[in-house]
């Protein structure tokens, strides 16, 4: 066995197998459990780290110049739907990976402050940080599913057992809302696993997939094709990588490749193919309009509340503050990291006629998110849900830089913006999950000891705990989005990015940071800086611990960092980010092509080409590729015959000339 299988599914379960180990520890064995459950988090930390060090041997560490998948295993799981152990990472859910484990040892490390039922704290802690590890690492729908379920009852009774006053009615609040979006993520998944059509790819794409990773099968191939009539010719054609369609599934079940044998995936990768290369998703299913239209709208719906942006946000704000401290920074550095996540990975990749459809939609949503969460921020007294809402209006700039699709015949096809606003948001993501870890830590710290969040009976804290509060300060700039620190970075991509887009988009976007600043100085005066502190338990206000700076300095020193040196997260990213921008905004130019291309052949009397089928099988239950009617071959990399060929280059001399 590979050594990287090993070792992904170390990282993935090595919290799970530490949540079992912890069920034969004494109850009373107190600070052993946290010691043990703070180890089994470094370890998880120490091996992804150990896999983000680049380096030259193969299989062994991050390739920052791959923009395919890397350290691909798939074993079988359920073989008879054709579901497996598919794990995998790129330059977009590695680096989440590596936030993941450094939240969640950081949120261990604040849970010295959590007293009660320590060992089940410890056991669901440890099992949600597999969920949210599995999430990012699945390339297998039904096990991404699992997985986005599996983190759901930890979190509600981490909320629910140890949270504030009004923890059950904030835990159900997150439960319901969160099991809404799975209910619809999984109507979603069953329409694209019961549309799916695995021969309809080409072999270059079923590679590509991890349908079929071997490299043996060319070589078998050609003796099989070469047995079923093909010529020598034909066979070059297979064996390129050009040829799909029922020949190539007999061909590869009679070369022993049985997982071809499956005509429905749940292949996140082999969907994405789908998505961009065929017609499957595109037939009509409600209303006019087409099954990945719906797919993508479920989709994002269940992604979004994740986010969570506006109008199904209203569950942050109280699961924030009725949650204990280390769970809102895992909450608000991980969490919902996932619906973005889910939207760049699955959404756009899979369904991006939709996704280009509802460009204004999603860019909208996000915009309003921006806007309304600084405003609400601006309102509240309680420090701890003014930095829940500051989330809320941060993570809108995710969307809308997820959104920006300016890849259009428009711009002929120019993806540059649109490439910047998902690396923008990409990065967004990362400088967000350390600030508003750390904003929520900070605010933890305080509330230990005055056990109160008001606002307006907070000051002078810089005179009492000066360390503390400069450490806090600069967290704070950090999610103000100040020059120099993490929070700047994305969020200038992603308004830059805007502007090609949609002008007016890009003022409102820009002036958000005008209130982004006015909430955060509001509360850094009124908390840090005022005259005297006007609340209870003044004389609880004792400098920072020890434990609380080993906490605090990673997430001050990462924010600096991130801020000065940003090509240290871009450039795990770029490769990744690049190749998926322009494979959908080469899925545009084809999409527009066909456009042309049926507006031509409506005036035109020859029908499209026809398909081949193997010679001497005529049988009702033989296996035939599809028939070729325009559409497909614009929407594939086969290659039509010579007189469609010059039908399609007219219509496409034809298109383009009318292109600005």
């Amino acid at each position: 066995m590979q050594t990287y299988i090993l070792l992904l599914s170390f990282i993935v379960f090595a919290p799970a197998i530490g949540a079992i180990v912890l069920a034969f520890f004494p109850k009373d064995k107190v600070e052993a459990i946290r010691l043990f459950t703070l180890a089994v988090t470094l370890i998880v930390l120490v091996s992804v780290v150990w896999m983000a060090i680049p380096r030259e041997d193969a299989g062994s560490g991050f390739d920052m110049g791959t923009a395919a998948m890397q350290d691909v295993f798939k074993l079988p799981w359920i073989p008879s739907f054709d579901i497996h152990y598919f794990m995998g990472f790129d330059g977009i859910s590695f680096p989440l990976v590596v936030l993941t484990a450094l939240v969640c040892a950081l949120a261990m490390g604040a849970s010295w402050s959590v007293t009660k039922y320590v060992k089940a704290y410890c056991m669901l802690f440890l099992l949600l940080e597999t969920g949210m590890l599995g999430v990012f690492l699945s390339l297998d729908f039904f096990l991404f599913y699992v997985f986005w379920e599996v983190m759901l009852l930890p979190m509600y009774f981490l909320i629910g057992v140890w949270g504030g006053p009004r923890k059950e009615y904030a835990a159900i609040k997150f439960f319901l809302y969160t099991l809404v979006g799975s209910v619809l993520m999984l109507i979603a998944i069953l329409m694209l696993y019961f549309n799916s059509d695995l021969r309809r790819l080409t072999v270059a794409q079923l590679k590509e997939a991890q349908v079929i990773s071997s490299d043996a099968v060319d070589s078998a191939l050609v003796g099989e094709l070469t047995d079923l009539g093909f010529s020598d010719d034909e066979v070059a054609v297979v064996t390129g990588n050009e040829y799909s369609g029922g020949q190539l599934l007999i061909a590869l079940r009679t070369a022993g490749f049985a997982e071809i044998a499956k005509l429905h995936t749940f292949n996140i990768l082999a969907l994405q193919q789908m998505g961009q290369h065929t017609d499957l998703f595109d037939g009509e299913l409600l209303f006019g309009w087409t099954l990945q239209w719906w797919a993508f709208v479920l989709l994002f719906i269940g992604f979004i509340i994740k986010v969570p942006s506006v109008p199904l946000h209203t569950w942050l704000p109280d699961a924030h503050v009725e949650a204990p401290t280390p769970i809102s920074m895992i909450l608000a550095g991980v969490l919902l990291k996932m619906g973005g996540y889910g939207i760049i990975r699955i959404c756009y990749p899979i369904c991006p006629d939709a996704g280009y459809d509802l460009r204004y939609v999603v860019c909208v949503i996000g915009l309003i998110s921006m806007v309304y969460g600084a405003f609400a921020a601006m309102a509240q007294t309680d420090l701890k849900r003014l930095v829940a809402y500051s989330s809320v209006s941060h993570m809108g700039y995710v969307v809308l830089g997820l959104g920006v699709w300016t890849a259009t015949a428009g711009s002929l096809y120019n993806s540059d913006s649109w490439n910047m606003g998902v690396k923008g948001a990409m990065f967004q993501m990362i400088a967000h999950g350390i600030s508003s870890a750390g904003m929520f830590f900070m605010v933890g710290v305080i509330y230990d000891r005055v056990h109160h969040r008001n606002v307006n009976e907070f000051g002078g804290l810089f005179g009492k705990m000066p360390l503390y509060t400069g450490l806090s300060i600069v967290i704070f700039f950090a999610g103000l989005g100040l020059p120099g620190l993490c929070g700047f970075i994305g969020e200038v991509f992603v308004v830059l990015s805007v502007w090609k887009f949609s002008m007016w988009m890009a003022v409102v976007s820009a002036s958000v940071v005008i209130l982004t600043a006015g909430y955060i100085l509001w509360a850094i005066q009124r908390v840090y800086l005022g005259a005297e502190y006007k609340g209870p338990h003044e004389e609880a206000l004792v400098p920072i611990k020890l434990r609380e700076i080993v906490v605090a300095v990673p997430l001050v020193i990462l924010a600096i960092w991130f801020g000065v040196f940003p090509q240290t997260v871009l450039s795990y990213m770029d490769v990744t980010i690049d190749h998926q921008v322009e494979s959908l905004a080469d899925w545009k130019k084809r999409d527009d092509l066909n456009a042309a291309f049926l507006q031509v052949s409506a005036v035109s009397a020859e029908p499209p080409g026809r398909s081949r089928v193997v010679a001497g099988d005529e049988s009702d239950d033989a296996i035939k590729p599809p028939a070729r009617g325009a559409d497909q071959y614009s929407r594939t990399n086969e290659v039509p015959p010579p007189d469609l060929q010059s039908f399609v280059q007219n219509a496409s001399e034809t298109f383009e000339g009318n292109s600005p």
